[in-house]
């Protein structure tokens, strides 16, 4: 059944991390995406385990050549959407700025991922997810009480706050597309996207239901009975007890009296309380304690490495993750009823399946032949 973006065409020009992640989620969904990549791949390891580049063709075309920009604004023309990741004014430089291509393609949506955004004074400079959620603030909401902020991978600013944010914003604009009839920039920038998701908390602080200082809070390892706690193996459960009744069943299983433990909204009973379950949680290893909990609402889970999330029993029913052409990953989400998503196919090789994609996105066989000879396009690998 084809996915609800059937139809939609994406001109993806490569990119690293967020922009192509973006451009997957588009894909899963159903949307044709052509990705544009370089002639010198900037790609590590084996390109067709590359799962961010998964369900997409590839064309390779020499940017910087003569006939190189007019070859990709000749695909702009029939695209719906362009996906880009560079610093700002790269793509102007190129010859292929959003005004440029909207004068060619007046209903383009025009993709720009950045770190820092397209104005202000960071706008030109570098940065990594690391940076971007230092600055946004949230990057201290990952700190232990008199410990430096713990250095996550780059999932929350790359990915949540960037790929998540511009593919978002890429349905946003096509469904205003759909009244106006014109496409727009979308400006997606990883420092305004990982803001966004602090939003609750900004809101606990506003309410005076959050402290601006660093495990103190109810959520952010200050509780005890919402944190992460070591078993008797050296591995460990995520407890997240929080509600009344949710409290009182772990207790329980615990084997610990509700009346007599310290009390859990009292700060100052809280580093006794702390003592007093993570001292209960060592005595068995981490799967003794799933099995314990196992069935109950006393919200405790064991933290699973990535390969033991992939056959946990839960997510095996749910088929959280999937195995396509020979790995292991994410399957598609979210999930639509009528017209769900699919992983349509391996990443490609860079310029694998191009002449089948310039051809489908309207190239003659001559024009497509007159630039591989020209060295605007390179041929497709063997």
């Amino acid at each position: 059944m084809p996915g609800p973006l059937d139809g939609i065409r994406v001109l993806e020009i490569a990119a690293l991390g967020p922009a192509p992640y973006a451009a997957m989620m588009l894909a899963d969904m159903g949307a044709d995406v052509l990705r544009v990549d370089r002639p010198v791949s900037t790609l590590a390891g084996d390109p067709a385990k590359a799962v961010l580049n998964r369900g997409r063709r590839s064309v390779v075309v020499d940017l910087k050549a003569p006939g190189g920009a007019e070859a990709v604004l000749r695909l702009a023309e029939r695209a719906d959407v362009l996906v880009e990741g560079f610093r700002p004014g790269v793509m102007e430089r190129l010859g292929l700025g959003p005004e440029v291509c909207r004068d060619r393609n007046p209903r383009l949506v025009y993709g720009r991922m950045t770190g820092w955004g397209q104005d202000g004074p960071l706008a030109a400079s570098a940065g990594h997810d690391l940076n971007y959620l230092a600055l946004s603030g949230a990057l201290r909401l990952f700190s232990r009480r008199g410990q430096p902020p713990a250095t996550p991978p780059g999932l929350v600013a790359d990915f949540g706050g960037g790929g998540l944010m511009l593919a978002f914003g890429v349905v946003c604009a096509l469904l205003e597309r759909s009244r106006s009839g014109l496409g727009q920039v979308i400006d997606a920038a990883m420092v305004d996207g990982v803001a966004s998701l602090t939003a609750m908390v900004h809101g606990f602080l506003a309410q005076d239901r959050w402290v601006d200082e660093v495990g103190v809070n109810f959520s952010d390892g200050g509780s005890p009975h919402y944190d992460v706690h070591e078993t008797a193996d050296g591995r460990f459960v995520a407890v997240a007890a929080a509600e009344p009744r949710f409290y009182a069943e772990f207790l329980e299983r615990l084997g610990l009296d509700p009346h007599s433990v310290p009390n859990r909204d009292d700060p100052a009973q809280r580093a006794a309380l702390r003592e007093l379950i993570a001292g209960v949680l060592r005595t068995r290893t981490r799967d003794e304690w799933e099995k314990e909990f196992d069935g109950t609402d006393a919200c405790v889970t064991p933290v699973l490495s990535l390969t033991e999330a992939t056959v946990h029993p839960h997510n095996q029913a749910r088929e959280v993750f999937t195995t396509a052409f020979g790995v292991v990953q994410p399957a598609p989400a979210p999930r639509l009823e009528r017209t769900p998503g699919a992983i349509a196919g391996p990443p490609p090789r860079p310029g694998e399946g191009s002449g089948e994609a310039l051809r489908d996105w309207g190239l003659g066989a001559t024009e497509i032949a007159g630039l591989r000879a020209e060295g605007v396009i390179g041929a497709e690998p063997g």
